[in-house]
């Protein structure tokens, strides 16, 4: 029997700063209330959450051997991540971001650390068909894994698997991502709006749209208390989110609105019932600090989905 889910990607750890009494200036110091210690980097979040919701998560990457790598180890091997793919490297620092947050926004510094290292060397590719879909996570963070990202998309279709793409934010602001060459290889392309229209130059998602249509196969847009959109060669898809009274933080949203959106795909829900369950879980999310403080296990969730939304899973 075929494995879930393969995710290859980035790894740090989130240093969550809340209450943050003003914004940085150079040469004078703020001061936060809160702080939270947890794991952090959009694969990582997205493969923990997938393997709350009950799917089998296996993760490629990349740590330092430090004590910051061993965190992550412990946190993805907590949510039954298969981390055996995993690689320790002494001789990188395991990545950090530090993370300012303001109520539904937020400013991220971030040393890459290790992650800048993983390339397709690091990933079995011979071994992708043992799996069922693949998904990766930060394009723009991963500089060793870049000029690879149309054959590794390729070789995972050709082997049989579906695929996800969520490339998030590029801080250099350059969007050099090769669309044209590796989107007909990605089932489902998971960027936020702002993502995709600074990807495409763009100032309205039907540009956006009009600018990937003969390249991307489902483009799905995540648009926060807009809810979600997808896009399909002139097809449009809406689904309304879920808004609650209980925030308490954004980070991590999008990355587990994919697991709820992926998880309900591998079940073979419609494409509508897996944007309405991404949405669900993007919501809950934000009712835990950090991108997995909502998560813990399936029966957890449940509970959660019931008990806020009046939702039965």
């Amino acid at each position: 029997m075929k494995k879930d889910v393969l995710v290859t990607g980035e790894l740090n750890v989130d240093i969550l700063l809340n209450k943050v009494r003003g914004f940085p200036v150079i040469g004078q110091e703020i001061l936060a209330d809160e702080m939270t210690f947890t794991l952090g980097s959009s694969s990582a979040i997205f493969a923990s959450n997938l393997a709350s919701l009950g799917i089998g998560t296996s993760f490629c990457g990349i740590v330092g051997n430090d004590i910051f790598g061993k965190y992550i180890l412990s946190e993805l091997n907590d949510k039954k991540v298969d981390t055996r793919l995993i690689t320790e490297e002494s001789k990188y620092q395991t990545g950090v971001t530090i993370i300012l947050n303001y109520e539904q926004d937020r400013a991220n510094v971030t040393h890459c650390g290790a992650m800048e290292h993983f390339n397709v060397s690091n990933i079995p590719v011979d071994e992708l068909s043992q799996y069922r879909h693949l998904h990766l996570s930060s394009f723009f963070l991963q500089k060793g894994l870049q000029k690879d990202i149309v054959r590794l998309f390729k070789t995972a279709r050709e082997n049989g698997l579906s695929t996800s793409l969520d490339i998030q934010w590029d801080p250099a602001n350059e969007w050099a991502f090769p669309y044209k060459q590796c989107l007909p290889y990605v089932d489902f392309f998971l960027p936020n709006e702002a993502e995709v229209l600074a990807l495409t130059d763009t100032a309205q998602l039907s540009d956006a749209f009009d600018v990937l249509d003969a390249f991307a196969n489902t483009i799905v847009v995540k648009r926060g208390v807009h809810g979600a959109l997808a896009y399909s060669k002139g097809t449009y898809t809406e689904a309304e989110p879920y808004l609650h009274s209980l925030f308490v933080d954004a980070i991590g949203a999008g990355d587990s609105f994919n697991a709820g959106f992926i998880s309900s795909y591998l079940q073979g829900k419609s494409l509508q019932e897996s944007l309405m369950f991404g949405n669900l879980t993007g919501a809950i999310n934000t009712t835990g600090s950090g991108g997995t403080g909502a998560f813990s296990d399936l029966s957890s969730f449940v509970k959660k989905a019931r008990t806020i939304f009046n939702i039965e899973i």
